[in-house]
């Protein structure tokens, strides 16, 4: 019934805002979460990763005058508290979900291991793990792509505000066209920016497949997961 039995999901921290300027909408949030629910109860294994730029930018705050390392810092901070409210979303689905942290930082979370990670995903938990890779220096997509290839993760599923990946900005130009599918090579030949290098690079060396959907668009992530041709397949 399921394409997928086990996933890496990012999630857009800037999504979380919904309509608001800033912070978590909880109406969003609550989409997410009963989306998210619905997958468990198809018996998929569902890891997340989510960022945290509804609340702090790491790399935009070295232009205020922050420190980059600092900055970054302040950023996975951001992760762990969009982490937590998801947990607590999910918790009123009565969806059980562990929240593992790449910084110490109990009992906020649970120190990230992948042999935890995956024994949490086998009972049928929700695995959300925040604090990007625990590094300056590194995005949350990087951070998505790391863990989707440690915890063995069939796909990396990047839920955004787009239905897929185009050959330009489609809210700035009219023209542009949306792949079905596009390797990683013409990714970079392209320079289309779905992900951060480092991240890319990574998915590729690793053979990991990202299916880029819109999330925002309740019930696409199940249609995901029970085969639909929806968004685009960058192998």
């Amino acid at each position: 019934m399921v394409k997928y039995k086990r996933i890496l999901l990012k999630l857009s921290g800037e999504s979380l805002m919904g309509n608001q300027g800033y912070g978590i909408d909880e109406t969003r949030l609550n989409e997410y979460a009963e989306q998210i629910a619905e997958l468990v109860k198809l018996g998929v294994q569902t890891g997340i990763v989510i960022g945290g730029g509804n609340i702090f930018r790491g790399l935009s705050g070295t232009g205020k005058g922050f420190d980059r390392v600092k900055g970054d810092q302040m950023g996975m901070l951001a992760t762990v508290i969009n982490s937590l409210a998801l947990s607590s979303a999910l918790k009123n689905q009565n969806i059980q979900a562990r929240v593992f942290t790449a910084i110490r930082m109990e009992p906020v979370g649970e120190y990230y291991s992948k042999e935890k990670a995956i024994e949490a995903l086998q009972k049928g938990e929700v695995v959300i793990i925040s604090a990007g890779t625990g590094n300056p220096y590194f995005t949350t997509d990087t951070a998505s792509a790391l863990r989707a290839v440690e915890t063995e993760a069939e796909i990396m599923l990047k839920g955004t505000r787009v239905d897929g990946v185009y050959s330009a900005d489609p809210e700035k130009d009219p023209d542009a066209q949306k792949f079905d599918k596009i390797s990683f090579a013409e990714v970079y030949t392209r320079n289309l920016r779905i992900m951060d290098l480092t991240a890319t690079t990574l998915c590729q060396e690793n053979n990991l497949p990202v299916l880029v959907f819109n999330m925002d668009q309740k019930g696409n992530l199940k249609k995901v997961l029970t085969g639909e041709n929806i968004g685009t397949i960058v192998y």
